[in-house]
């Protein structure tokens, strides 16, 4: 399906907790464009979530999957995070934290899993999924799009055949989408990225980061958007799985709370500040995806104990202006009120 044929609204191919059928398929059938993010997910349950959206809904989908990171493995690196989360471990009753069986699932499993499900469009974050690749998924009649932070990784991908490409902005939620350079240079606002792209390019440009209520939209469309997507306000819908604790903290969050932290993963992402991002600020940690599988039990069980101090509460910047969006279909309705402005 041609990018204009799809509405201009956007949900942010969010992984984790809000990787669900029911919110992606939510999002498409209230008139927006709904993604999953599929980063996390073996490739036979990104099937079955997949099959799960086109049982709720006949509106098209995306799904996002990260490009395989390089990285290398650091036992002593990993060893010192584990005994950084011990203490953590036990006061959750937990067993002391061992190194993981498996620290990823299988790339090219997982974007054959994508292709089967026959989404609208096929999008990618931190990497370039190369000419060869994107040659390929569009000639099997996908859409794909690539995640950059700055012009250079657009003019890459813009090379490599996309179709569009996303501004991710500073502001923005989550693991930040970069690939090129160091990470520190690539953070950009989303009122200097988008302009910045929309003038390199010459493929769509996709606004994201800040964006929460009409304003931003109507703002990202006068910049040059072609479309926008919005992550964190869709976190708060009714049809979003959120742990009570997630949610709940994102509703009692001040405005000086957002933090891009390495904390939990190895890899810059932003969220609410707690007790393991003020811990391990500073700390020199293994690159990701090493303490994104380390920190995954700790996680998991600060979930079911109801502890936000122990979760990665992935949020963007633009959390205080829109926190009772009620349903998917209402926050989509609210946001497409500034795309036709």
């Amino acid at each position: 399906m041609p990018l204009f044929d799809l509405p201009p609204i956007w949900m942010a191919p969010m992984a984790g907790e809000a990787a669900s059928a029911a919110l992606v398929a939510a999002v498409s059938a209230g008139g927006g464009f709904g993604q999953l993010g599929a980063a996390y997910l073996a490739p036979a349950r990104l099937g079955e979530v997949a099959a799960d959206i086109r049982a709720r809904t006949d509106r098209p989908f995306g799904i996002n999957l990260f490009c395989p990171q390089p990285w290398m493995p650091d036992a002593a690196g990993l060893d010192d995070y584990l005994a950084r989360l011990a203490p953590w471990h036990a006061e959750l009753g937990l067993p002391a934290p061992t190194r993981p069986e498996r620290f990823k699932e299988d790339f090219e499993a997982q974007l054959e899993a994508a292709v089967a499900a026959r989404p609208a469009v096929i999008s990618f974050a931190m990497g370039d999924p190369g000419v060869a690749r994107v040659a390929a998924l569009k000639a099997q009649g996908f859409a794909v799009v690539g995640t950059a932070t700055q012009v250079a990784e657009g003019l890459v991908l813009q090379a490599s055949g996309v179709d569009a490409v996303v501004a991710q902005g500073f502001e923005a939620g989550g693991h930040r989408g970069g690939f090129l350079g160091r990470p520190e240079g690539a953070l950009i606002g989303t009122l200097a990225l988008v302009p910045l792209l929309a003038d390199a390019l010459d493929i769509p440009v996709i606004a994201a980061g800040g964006i929460a209520d009409a304003r931003g939209v109507a703002a990202a469309q006068i910049l040059g958007a072609a479309a926008v997507t919005v992550g964190t306000a869709f976190l708060l819908v009714d049809e979003c799985p959120l742990s009570p604790a997630y949610r709940d903290a994102l509703r009692a969050a001040g405005d000086a709370d957002s933090t891009l932290t390495r904390a939990f993963s190895g890899r810059d992402a932003r969220g609410l500040a707690n007790r393991v991002t003020h811990a391990l600020e500073g700390v020199a940690l293994p690159a990701f995806p090493q303490p994104n599988a380390a920190s995954r039990p700790l996680r998991q069980a600060a979930a079911r104990a109801g502890r936000a101090d122990f979760l990665s509460l992935w949020a963007g910047q633009a959390l205080p202006l829109n926190r009772t969006p009620g349903s998917a279909a209402q926050l989509v309705a609210a946001l497409d009120q500034g795309w036709r402005l």
